[in-house]
């Protein structure tokens, strides 16, 4: 407890110091109100500013193509995320019987379907050429419960959907949006590629995620640079999730949280699966070069403050699950404001007076 303790007070003396001399600017993520060039500015509440760019697109098409080589076959927290999203399905009474599945883990959504949802027709897209080319190949070499579904490969772009409106009748996007610059943009355009009373199902990275690798990057910064830059991308808070999906137009919006941890023997094991996902830092203003001193040292601090007692490090995912619909007229609707009846004190003295 001791030794834990003064870990703690170095730490704190540390972001302190670098508070104090730190010479490099830090990034600070500006809420963005713009949004995409196909979407109609008369719909839109308040004034329309320049779109702010917080992540590097082409970089991170060329992270998902690297990512297409280095992914594994069966990944155990991407198969347990998308199984996750896809057990929504099964909720449902109603049939989807055309779908659109963006990028990030649309190989593990098309392989875990197994009938869900009575998908007919599936249409994949992602940016990269080579992750598209994988899903393919993994289409044709598979033989499973969903070869009766007729599926087609995109090549298009999260924040210019490439898809006609009001064509279908499910979109999911299972660990991909937190990377578009306009996500409130995008998921815009997700609801008008809805039919009427179609399901828009995501799930994105939360804030929380990668909270010690944050935190061993943030005190090896400072202890050897006297600074820190940006390593790890800003995420979405899960106070923001709900806003979102009511700013996006949808109707009916749900949102939970489910937080993963995942063990590696150590920090360069992490960083691999990272690349393997394709979540690796895309961020702008990142810096280019990571001294290797630094690295080193976020290692070592990762290990001395995080590490259990088999030798194994916890990485921390925080996955954000969000639901909604297109409005259609047989949906339910909140009463009206006063059109109540009963008071709750009425209630209230009701359940008093039989108890």
């Amino acid at each position: 407890m001791r030794g834990t303790l003064s870990l703690c007070q170095r730490t704190s003396q540390l972001l302190l110091r670098g508070r104090r001399r730190a010479t490099k600017a830090t990034n600070t993520l500006i809420p963005s109100i713009s949004y995409c060039t196909n979407i109609d500015n008369n719909t839109i509440d308040g004034p329309q500013s320049p779109r702010v760019k917080i992540f590097d697109r082409e970089l991170k098409r060329k992270q998902r193509d690297r990512a297409a080589w280095l992914m594994r076959p069966s990944d155990p927290f991407v198969d347990a995320v998308a199984d996750n999203l896809l057990d929504r399905l099964e909720d449902c009474k109603k049939t989807f019987p055309t779908a659109l599945c963006l990028g990030g883990s649309s190989e593990a959504v098309r392989r875990l379907l197994r009938g869900r949802g009575s998908i007919e027709k599936l249409i994949m897209m992602d940016t990269s050429n080579d992750m598209v080319k994988l899903c393919k190949d993994a289409e044709a070499a598979q033989q499973d419960s969903n070869q009766n579904i007729e599926t087609s490969f995109v090549v298009g772009d999260e924040e210019f959907l490439p898809i006609k409106e009001s064509s279908v009748d499910l979109v999911i996007s299972c660990l991909g949006l937190h990377w578009t610059n306009d996500l409130p943009g995008s998921m815009i355009q997700c609801k008008l590629a809805l039919k009427p009373d179609g399901l828009f199902l995501a799930a994105i990275l939360g804030g929380e995620t990668l909270k010690e690798l944050r935190i061993a990057c943030t005190v090896a910064q400072m202890e050897r640079e006297g600074g820190i830059s940006p390593r790890i991308s800003p995420l979405a808070q899960v106070r923001d999730a709900g806003n979102l999906l009511t700013r996006a137009g949808f109707t009916l919006p749900g949102v939970d949280v489910d937080e993963y941890v995942v063990r590696y023997s150590n920090a360069l094991e992490l960083i691999e699966h990272l690349r393997a996902m394709g979540e690796t830092n895309a961020l702008l203003q990142r810096n280019n070069v990571l001294k290797r001193e630094t690295a080193l040292a976020t290692a070592a601090i990762y290990d001395s403050m995080f590490a259990a007692e088999d030798g194994t490090i916890p990485a921390t995912f925080q996955v954000i699950f969000m639901t909604g619909w297109r409005e259609h007229p047989s949906q339910q609707k909140a009463k009206r404001r006063g059109s109540a009846t009963i008071s709750f004190d009425d209630i209230q003295k009701q359940f008093s007076s039989d108890s």
